[in-house]
């Protein structure tokens, strides 16, 4: 039941106020001014507070004033929802009252009805604001370091280098395979620093076309090309206040790669087709799995952007470099698709966890885990046997996560094949689901789309 502090002078008013809540549901409680209303705030609390502007001895505005610096400091969402009630003609009062925090206002007279209203919207309000809390707390608690699962020196130190860097603004480049847990770390960044009420805004650069990155990123006004029938702006206008991870920025075309450099100098971005640039405050955390070195080498990659990305690198080793994670990490992905599928699996069986060890994982972490999960789809015991890995039978390289043979030694090719496995059965999982299959796959939905659109799944 919802409580309800009514204040006002007028005693027909608080009356009626009071038995018409009462019947809605409420916990009612009046007071006839706002000396006693701060009485009873003080021993009480309430979940709104529904007061008049005008009144003898302190009114609407001098409470508020009051009630608000008493409460200095307090949870927003621990605050009662002050709604206050105006006569005609007090509306620029009305609008200062909501200025120093209340939330709407009714007009003198007023429908009973209007009064629910307002308090339902209100509710919702402060619904949602709890339902964003509580995902922000859980996004937070999840990228945060203790769900990192490693024991490797290697990891340690990299986990030690980013508690370090995660409050300062200075750009970040991450480097290693795919699936070793670039985005992990670069959210772990976000989340752990003091941007982490701001957005952290995922882009790949990769699964984007050329023809589209650079409205994707930097937004396009109205009549830029043939399709902009509107101004939308970018990613890096959505990142502003927080952090925007451009992961395999090794892919941005040259020119592009002009305008990132501009944009990383000038804290500033430039909507394609508009005459002015507009500033913006945004982390930038970088990604690759290519050898930057090579790439400038070879002209594929601005050596002058390489240094401002770089001026924090980090490379995380590959799996098959720290393979005493290897058990914890099974472990661990094994309590979690255990719970989310309602099984009762809670251990490896030796052979099993011998295979998992010795096969060299060129997807990484993101390999091992979504072998995990098919193995605990499949298994029909209590523990994880090695006829539900997904490994040929006696040779730890078959299985639906072999590299094409065809791939050759080209890095390049074998990881395109892989990527097009993954995605195949991630899709295969989820019955076709997209936008699960997404989540499976730690990319964005979109991304998967231009991915499915590239490999003609």
């Amino acid at each position: 039941m919802s409580s309800v502090l009514v204040i006002d002078d007028e005693e027909s008013i608080r009356h009626m106020l009071s038995v018409f809540l009462k019947k809605e549901g409420f916990d009612v409680v009046a007071a006839e001014n706002g000396i006693q209303a701060l009485k009873v705030l003080d021993g009480e609390d309430f979940d709104f507070v529904l007061c008049d502007i005008k009144m003898p001895g302190m009114g609407g505005i001098e409470f508020l004033k009051s009630f608000m610096a008493g409460k200095a400091g307090r949870n927003d969402l621990d605050m009662p929802v002050v709604i206050v009630m105006s006569a005609y003609g007090t509306m620029d009062t009305a609008i200062e009252c909501m200025r120093l925090g209340a939330y709407d206002y009714v007009s003198k007279p007023f429908k009973t009805d209007e009064i629910i209203l307002t308090f339902r919207k209100a509710e919702e309000r402060e619904r949602l604001k709890r339902d964003n809390l509580r995902l922000r707390e859980r996004v937070e608690e999840e990228y945060d370091f203790k769900n990192i699962i490693s024991d490797d020196p290697k990891m340690l130190e990299i986990f030690e280098l980013v508690r370090k860097i995660a409050s300062y603004d200075a750009t970040v480049l991450i480097t290693g395979e795919s699936g070793t847990g670039k985005e992990l770390i670069a959210r772990a960044i976000h989340y752990s620093g003091n941007r982490k009420d701001g957005s952290f805004v995922p882009v790949n650069c990769g699964a984007i076309p050329g023809t589209l990155i650079e409205s994707e990123l930097f937004g396009y006004v109205k009549g830029a090309f043939t399709d902009a029938v509107r101004n939308k702006d970018g990613l890096f206008h959505e990142a502003d206040g927080g952090t925007i991870f451009l992961d395999e920025v090794g892919e941005l075309p040259r020119d592009l790669q002009v305008k990132l450099l501009r944009t990383l100098q000038e804290a500033e971005v430039r909507r394609v087709g508009d005459t002015r640039s507009k500033k913006i405050d945004v982390r930038v955390v970088a990604a690759t799995v290519k050898d930057v070195q090579s790439e400038i080498r070879g002209g594929n990659f601005r050596e002058d952007l390489f240094y401002r990305l770089n001026v924090i690198g980090i490379h995380l080793p590959p799996l098959r470099e720290r393979r005493g994670d290897i058990k914890l990490l099974a472990e661990h992905f094994v309590n979690k698709f255990s719970k989310k599928f309602g099984k009762t699996i809670d251990t490896i069986a030796d052979e099993a966890l011998e295979l998992l060890t010795r096969y060299q994982w060129p997807g990484n972490v993101r390999e091992l885990e979504n072998a995990i999960e098919r193995a605990i789809i499949l298994e029909e015991s209590h523990i994880i046997n090695p006829g539900s890995l997904p490994f040929g039978e006696g040779n730890v390289w078959g299985g639906p996560f072999a590299l094409s043979p065809t791939a050759g030694l080209s890095i390049k090719k074998a990881h395109a094949a892989l990527e097009r496995q993954f995605i195949q059965k991630a899709l295969e999982t989820t019955g076709g689901n997209r936008t699960r299959a997404a989540e499976l796959l730690e990319i964005s939905h979109r991304a998967l789309l231009y991915k499915i659109k590239e490999y003609g799944l």
